[in-house]
């Protein structure tokens, strides 16, 4: 079914490469139709009207956090917060459980391919409260040095935040080590997933960790809505971080009490036509078999990495088993002017820090070029990208 995927998706034109699915994804007719009828003749409130399209939107509504919960491994749908992405969700462990939790003193464990998003709200929390951050390096092929983790964690910490997948090095996290890491000093451990999500088999509970966040415009779905899951217990005992209607049990001038969660955490209107985009995204991945898209992205990424690697000019970044993900740079030339002339040739990238400055300092580059498969990628993809590298190089001499 991977190589009928393509014809699913109507934003390819013929002769368009698209190798930025890292950044977002295209989306399937199936999920633009899912939206069209949601925006269409389904669409009603959720969880207030008492008139029956409302109370089947209500229905499908929660049938897709319940979608979740199954691709996801969660025990219960009740574990599925709806947010507006892997940002959002992140953030909102740091106002909430971060402002509960971590104090004056207490450590934040965070590496150094994370994304700003996995950055930039723990720094916000640390500077409000006195704690500290520490950065994990990373070894010599662009994995997490989880040897230097376990040797540097200790009781003050109190979060451990990593990215299960690396946007920029595709490098693979091996969760159950760093999980076990986090644990063994009592901290908690936060994933970032937006990479891992779409071409990874998830089982959180397979994993113990104890957040995991992702965005569905990675995973073939619409923007605007994401999903933060956490154990029952650990939501429950959370404070609400933004007050409004749905996440109220009974408000009074006096005192206002919460619902239980998932809704303590979705004020207002939800992005309902999001949620239900995000069902007929999940249900296309698992259709098609989560195994699969990775297999299909692997062999790809193994033919692009083999074929770069033998242009003397270029150099790769990343381990040669990341997954789905291929950074790059050609001696001489700025990434933005690589991205550029492939443009021309009809092949679209990414160039520029990626949303992660701290690795690019790391690396000692200002950016790389970056090249990402997805489901509708294939071999005709991989050889545009090697001739424009090659026409990049004549250009430049």
């Amino acid at each position: 079914m991977v190589t009928k995927a393509r014809a699913d998706f109507t934003g390819i034109e013929s002769g368009w490469h698209y190798l930025d699915t890292a950044a977002t994804s295209q989306k399937p007719k199936q999920v633009i139709d899912a939206i069209a009828r949601g925006y269409g003749e389904e669409y009603a409130t959720v969880h207030r009207g008492v008139y029956a399209r409302s109370a089947n939107m209500t229905l499908a509504y929660e049938a897709a956090r319940t979608r979740v919960a199954d691709f996801i491994g969660a025990s219960s749908p009740n574990e599925c917060v709806f947010v507006r992405g892997a940002t959002e969700a992140i953030n909102l462990v740091a106002e909430s459980w971060g402002n509960t939790n971590i104090g004056a003193g207490d450590r934040i464990m965070l590496s150094q391919l994370e994304h700003h998003s996995n950055i930039v709200p723990w720094q916000l929390l640390a500077e409000r409260v006195g704690a500290h951050i520490d950065v994990c390096p990373l070894t010599e092929d662009g994995l997490i040095d989880l040897d230097w983790l376990e040797a540097n964690l200790t009781e003050q910490h109190k979060l451990v935040a990593l990215a299960h997948v690396s946007n920029v090095l595709g490098s693979v996290l091996d969760v159950k080590r760093a999980s076990k890491a986090a644990h063994t000093v009592g901290a908690k451990l936060l994933l970032d997933g937006c990479q891992a999500a779409p071409r990874m088999q998830l089982n959180v509970a397979e994993l113990n960790c104890d957040f995991y966040v992702f965005s569905a415009h990675k995973l073939y779905g619409p923007t605007g809505i994401g999903v933060l899951w956490a154990r029952e217990e650990t939501l429950n005992a959370m404070p609400p971080w933004q007050g409004g209607g749905s996440m109220i049990d009974r408000v009074t001038f006096d005192k206002t009490t919460y619902a239980p969660a998932p809704g303590r955490f979705e004020a207002g209107t939800p992005h309902i036509v999001g949620a239900l985009g995000l069902d007929a995204a999940i249900q296309y991945v698992q259709d098609i078999g989560v195994e699969n898209i990775h297999a299909h992205e692997t062999a790809l990424l193994a033919q692009a990495r083999a074929a770069l690697a033998a242009i003397n000019s270029v150099r790769l970044f990343g381990p040669e088993n990341s997954a789905g993900i291929l950074s790059f740079e050609v001696e001489g030339v700025h990434p933005h002017d690589v991205a550029t002339i492939l443009d021309e040739s009809g092949v679209a990238i990414r160039a520029g820090h990626h949303c992660a400055q701290p690795l690019m300092d790391y690396l000692g580059v200002p950016a790389t070029a970056r090249a990402s498969f997805g489901v509708y990628s294939d071999m005709q993809d991989v050889e545009a990208l090697v001739q424009g590298i090659e026409r990049v190089r004549k250009i430049f001499g």
